[in-house]
C-alpha cells in the first residue's frame, strides 16, 4: 500500500538491548507505509546491541536504518533528545528498544498528522509477552481513555508509543527537563512543556505498539517508585491538579492483578522450557 503524507522518522533509544533490538527493527521496517528512517541511538551499551544493529543493516541493506551513538551522557533523556535532534522526518516517532510496532503504525501516524493542528500523538500498547494479548490491548486502550477523562482531557504522551511534529519538538527542546537524578517521567515532562505552548496532543486508538511487560519483574517498591514519578514530575513543574493523579491510582490499583498474571505466565514458561 502506498500513502502520501508527512515523512516519518522512528527514533529508538537503546541501552544494552541485544535481546530485543532485532525484533524492534524488523517490526519498524515491515510497515504498510515505510518510515523515512529508523534511528537507533546507542547509549554506551556494553553488550552486543551495536553488533545486532549492524547485522540487521547488512541483512537489509536497503532498509533506512541509521545507527548513532550518544556517549557524552548516560541516561534516557539525553539519548532521546539526541535522537530527536538528529531525526530528519517531518514527524518524529519515538519508541523503546523492546517495542514491536503494529504493521500499520507509520500509516496511522501519517493519517493523524494530516490534521495541521496536531502537534503530537500517542496510542495504546499491546503487551506481547502476556496472555490474552488482544484482550489486553482493549483493556489498555480503555484504561488510557479513562485516564484522559479523569484528567479532564489533559493529553499525556506515552514514551513507548508517541510521535511529535518536528516544529513542536524544536519549540520545547531547550525547555524539557534533563532529569539527571532519574526521578521523573520523561514523557510526562515533555507533555507538560507541549501543553504550556498550547500544542495539541491527541490520543489515537489505532496507533498501536507492542511492548514487553518486563517491568513487572520489578519489586513492588520499585514499581511504586515508577508510578509515583507522575507526582514528582508535576511537583517539579508546580502543578497541583488532583485530576492528573489518575494514572497513579490506575497503575497501583491494577498492579496486583497484572503481577499475578505475569507470575503465572513466567511459571508456565519455565515449565515448558524444562520439558
Amino acid at each position: 500500500m502506498v500513502s502520501s503524507g508527512a515523512t516519518v522518522s522512528i527514533v529508538i533509544p537503546a541501552y544494552n538491548e541485544e535481546n530485543t533490538i532485532r525484533s524492534c527493527l524488523l517490526a519498524a521496517m515491515l510497515q504498510t507505509v515505510p518510515a523515512s528512517e529508523i534511528v537507533v541511538v546507542d547509549n554506551r551499551s556494553t553488550d552486543a546491541t551495536a553488533d545486532v544493529v549492524r547485522a540487521v543493516q547488512a541483512e537489509y541493506p536497503n532498509a533506512p536504518i541509521v545507527y548513532l551513538q550518544q556517549n557524552e551522557e548516560q541516561g534516557l533523556v539525553p539519548t532521546r533528545n539526541f535522537g530527536l535532534d538528529h531525526a530528519k522526518g517531518d514527524v518524529i516517532g519515538r519508541i523503546d528498544a523492546d517495542s514491536i510496532l503494529e504493521p500499520n503504525w507509520v500509516e496511522e501516524v501519517q493519517k493523524t498528522f494530516r490534521e495541521p493542528s496536531v502537534a503530537a500523538s500517542t496510542g495504546p500498547v499491546l503487551y506481547y509477552d502476556m496472555p490474552l494479548r488482544r484482550f489486553g490491548l482493549k483493556a489498555d486502550d480503555a484504561l488510557r481513555q479513562l485516564v484522559l477523562k479523569l484528567s479532564r482531557e489533559y493529553h499525556f504522551l506515552f514514551g513507548s508509543n508517541m510521535a511529535i511534529r518536528r516544529e513542536a519538538w524544536q519549540a520545547v527542546r531547550l525547555e524539557v527537563c534533563r532529569d539527571e537524578d532519574d526521578e521523573l517521567h520523561e514523557d510526562i515532562d515533555l507533555s507538560v512543556h507541549l501543553a504550556r505552548h498550547a500544542f495539541r496532543v491527541v490520543y489515537v486508538p489505532s496507533m498501536v505498539s507492542g511492548m514487553s511487560a518486563r517491568r513487572l519483574e520489578d519489586s513492588p517498591g520499585d514499581y511504586a517508585y515508577y508510578a509515583l514519578r507522575f507526582d514528582r514530575t508535576y511537583a517539579r513543574h508546580g502543578i497541583r491538579n488532583p485530576g492528573l493523579r489518575a494514572p497513579i491510582v490506575v497503575f497501583l490499583a491494577i498492579y496486583p492483578l497484572i503481577k499475578t498474571v505475569w507470575a503465572i505466565r513466567q511459571r508456565r514458561q519455565a515449565v515448558a522450557e524444562r520439558e
